[in-house]
């Protein structure tokens, strides 16, 4: 940090010693000591709250990348997905048309080539003889 050499500092403890006096000296050495901690702790701290400050700034540009990375991943996945679905309405819309066609004429019953007069009421004796009726299978026979 400072560029002091061994004899320098000897020098300087020899000032110190002449102005300050030999009973004084270890007290204000104490004191210099722990001021100069003091003063290292805080260097560090410094330098680790800016080292800190960088990491965050650095995250939060990772964040916003990829927030935007996942932007257009939504983006290019919700165009995919509306142009699928266009595609399937498209063949729904000209497949509809076919079935709707074919389904009309196979969609209600058929009506009855020919229609059956009700039974006259001269009939109405012959059915009661049993002469017109078939044999009933023995499932609709009556009790």
């Amino acid at each position: 940090m400072f560029d002091i050499g061994f004899s320098e500092l000897m020098v300087i403890a020899v000032v110190a010693l002449i102005v300050i006096g030999p009973e004084r000296l270890p007290k204000v050495a104490r004191t210099f000591g722990h001021l100069f901690g003091r003063m290292q702790r805080y260097v560090s701290d410094v330098k680790a709250d800016i080292s800190r400050e960088m990491e965050i700034d650095e995250l939060r540009k990772l964040q916003s990348s990829m927030q935007d990375a996942a932007r257009s991943i939504e983006q290019s996945v919700s165009r995919e997905v509306s142009a699928t679905e266009t595609e399937l309405q498209k063949l729904a819309d000209v497949s509809t048309p076919d079935a709707d066609a074919s389904a009309v004429g196979t969609a209600g019953p058929s009506p009855p080539s020919s229609i059956e007069a009700p039974p006259s009421p001269d009939d109405k004796p012959q059915l009661e003889l049993g002469l017109d009726s078939a044999p009933q299978p023995p499932s609709q026979k009556q009790a």
